[in-house]
């Protein structure tokens, strides 16, 4: 009985320190054009991802975080007639405080991928400044950045938001090129 019980605890030692030692089957890295993801360097912060639940029930305290489809509408601007759709596409407003915004109407050639950061601001309102590189028609030529701010509020059941925009189109010297403002409206969408 005593030589069994000593085969089976070096075994499971033998298997510990063999599990131990072949950490390259457990951390394999991937080569997919994302980026090669490396291990925190010593002294580094790490820290958890963070996530927002919501139910299929009920919206009641939703964010504006998720998924939603955007448009963009002129108002007040000299040469652009009120009522023009000046942008429409899919927002992504993320719980870390970050957007990601895909133009609808801009080929995906002269950059149509803005990237921005946000705050809530009263209890169903939000603030976004974000920026996105401009190119012309062509997409050989960089016009400039473009800075793109929105406030706006959500609707008591946290499926639209509503509220003003304006964009601000700069060369690359940063000298103003344009300055378009309007009303943005959005409604979420969901898996379902």
């Amino acid at each position: 009985m005593k030589n069994k019980l000593k085969v089976g605890c070096f075994l499971l030692v033998l298997a510990v320190v063999c599990i131990g030692s072949t950490s390259g089957l457990w951390a394999q890295s991937s080569d997919v054009g994302c980026g090669y993801l490396a291990l925190p360097k010593p002294g580094a912060v790490v820290k958890p991802a963070s996530f927002v639940l919501t139910s299929s029930e009920s919206l009641d305290g939703a964010t504006i975080v998720g998924l939603w489809k955007f448009t963009f509408i002129a108002e007040g601007n000299s040469g652009i007639p009120d009522g023009t759709l000046i942008d429409q596409g899919i927002a992504a407003w993320h719980s870390d405080g970050t957007e990601i915004m895909n133009s609808g109407l801009r080929p995906p050639i002269t950059g149509n991928f803005c990237m921005g950061v946000w705050k809530q601001v009263g209890t169903s309102g939000y603030k976004l400044n974000h920026f996105g590189l401009s190119w012309d028609p062509t997409g050989t030529t960089f016009v400039g950045p473009a800075n793109i701010r929105e406030k706006v509020a959500i609707s008591s059941d946290g499926n639209s938001y509503a509220g003003t925009f304006s964009i601000d189109q700069y060369d690359t010297s940063g000298n103003l090129l344009a300055h378009v403002i309007g009303n943005v409206g959005a409604k979420r969408l969901t898996a379902d």
